[in-house]
């Protein structure tokens, strides 16, 4: 395939641009919920996007069909959109930063090739955990549990030099279940997505994750709601990476900064405690947003957003690197060969420090140890509100009981700034979810486990 692009890349004539992507894409997915087969899906698909650029305008043309005719004619397709866009434009200045392009065949690190593994034997193992955890408790309602799993093969060839070939491994597993008493009801969830094979996936196993389930109903239902404050909270490593992702990672996504986010103009000022280094990867081993090459064919790396508390970097794709006069960080995704590549975060998370858990707990008067991220939402001025599975009341160092109905909220570079210890720990928890801007990505985020001042949601 990477001979037959690189064959028609003359057809992309006089413009200043021109990029090929072959992606080649098998999906399964399936869901089993109070005992019936919800979903199932198994599917595969393959085209070509042709992307141009002429003067100032862009382009974007794609087919199904992968012979060189069908090619060229989406190239044509692309350059003639592109010079029609470029017809008016108030400011022409569109270029393409120079950038590390990818050379030769990458590929991140699989234990356990999904591949080993029949459709049948993914459809029983969801069928069994799902009676299992409806089963395993006489409080469980109803319960869900699903598989999913998306296997790449891209190849990617530029007029100014990229010619590389991907493939991408990102299975998921999740489980849900509803609990009650005959007076109350509450609802659980676990669930795990990594880049990787079937081992990477299963370090822990489907039966671990149901006890976690039914551990959590059965404490959910025992609790008292919490009163709502602006408390100490030490927020756990999925709060983290919700906060990192959410609240934070898009704000400093450049084309949004150029729209008049909240962080346009604040490249070197401080905008969180010293205690905090805020990063975005793509090459990060099992986690879920691994991206060793992006949709430019750029090779991906590890780029600092905030260093010490103070702002140093957006990420970027390779035009708004060249309009900021940066070098690009290796962040243009598309999801399918249809779509155009957009800037998208990969892993985002923030650093490590240098406390134990027991050290940030022992530290708190009175004050909250949150744990399990749920769904919320945020906004281009990073305020946020987020749901939390478990809460703990902390008082004079100790954790006491757990409270449930608990929201955490507030502005994220505020909560950043209030950050006052950092533990050793690391750990990424977003890998099974997908980032919807605009067409779907598949992103992880994660941390450490952070003491700060936040908002905490309850009942009156």
């Amino acid at each position: 395939m990477i001979d037959l692009l690189k064959s028609v890349l003359g057809s992309f004539g006089d413009m200043e641009y021109g990029e090929l992507r072959f992606h080649e894409r098998i999906s399964s997915g399936i869901v089993v919920r109070k005992g019936e087969l919800e979903s199932l899906a198994n599917s595969t698909y393959a085209g070509v996007g042709a992307r141009a650029l002429y003067k100032g305008g862009w382009g974007f043309s794609s087919t199904s069909r992968t012979d060189a005719g069908e090619i060229k004619q989406a190239i044509i397709d692309a350059c003639a959109a592109a010079k029609v866009s470029s017809q008016g434009k108030a400011n022409k200045a569109v270029k393409m930063a120079k950038a590390d392009l990818a050379h030769g065949k990458f590929a991140p690190p699989i234990n356990g090739p999904l591949t080993n593994h029949s459709f049948e034997e993914k459809l029983e193992l969801v069928r069994k955990t799902e009676e299992k955890l409806r089963g395993s408790s006489s409080i469980i309602q109803s319960a869900l549990v699903g598989y999913r799993e998306l296997l790449d093969h891209k190849v990617i060839v530029t007029t100014d030099g990229a010619e590389c070939e991907i493939i991408d491994s990102k299975p998921e597993f999740r489980m849900f279940a509803v609990g009650g008493n005959g007076k109350d009801m509450v609802e659980s969830f676990e669930a795990v997505g990594v880049t990787g094979g079937w081992q990477d996936l299963f370090k822990k196993t489907p039966d671990q994750y149901i006890e976690l389930v039914i551990r959590r109903i059965e404490a959910l239902l025992k609790a008292e709601y919490a009163k709502g404050e602006r408390a100490v909270v030490i927020l756990d490593p999925g709060l983290v990476g919700l906060i990192s992702h959410e609240a934070i990672g898009h704000t400093v996504e450049a084309d949004f900064v150029s729209s008049g986010a909240i962080t346009k103009g604040k490249i070197g000022q401080r905008v969180g405690s010293e205690l905090v280094t805020l990063f975005d990867s793509g090459q990060e081993g099992n986690a879920g947003g691994t991206l060793m090459v992006d949709d430019e064919g750029v090779i991906t790396k590890k780029t600092i957003i905030i260093e010490n508390g103070i702002l140093k970097s957006y990420l970027h794709n390779r035009e708004s690197a060249a309009e900021f006069g940066v070098e690009p960080t290796g962040n243009a995704r598309a999801f399918e060969y249809s779509d155009e590549p957009i800037i998208r975060m990969r892993n985002t998370g923030i650093l490590p420090g240098t406390s134990s858990l027991d050290e940030l707990i022992a530290g708190v008067k009175h004050g909250y140890l949150l744990k399990g991220a749920k769904g919320g939402q945020a906004d281009a001025n990073a305020e946020f509100m987020f749901g939390v599975q478990e809460a703990f009341r902390i008082t004079n160092g100790k954790v006491s009981e757990m409270l449930r109905g608990v929201t955490v909220s507030g502005q994220a570079f505020d909560v950043l700034t209030s950050v006052d210890a950092v533990s050793k720990d690391f750990k990424w928890d977003m890998g099974f979810g997908a980032c919807g801007k605009w067409q779907a990505a598949k992103v992880d985020g994660g941390g450490p486990y952070l003491r700060c001042q936040a908002m905490i949601g309850g009942r009156q």
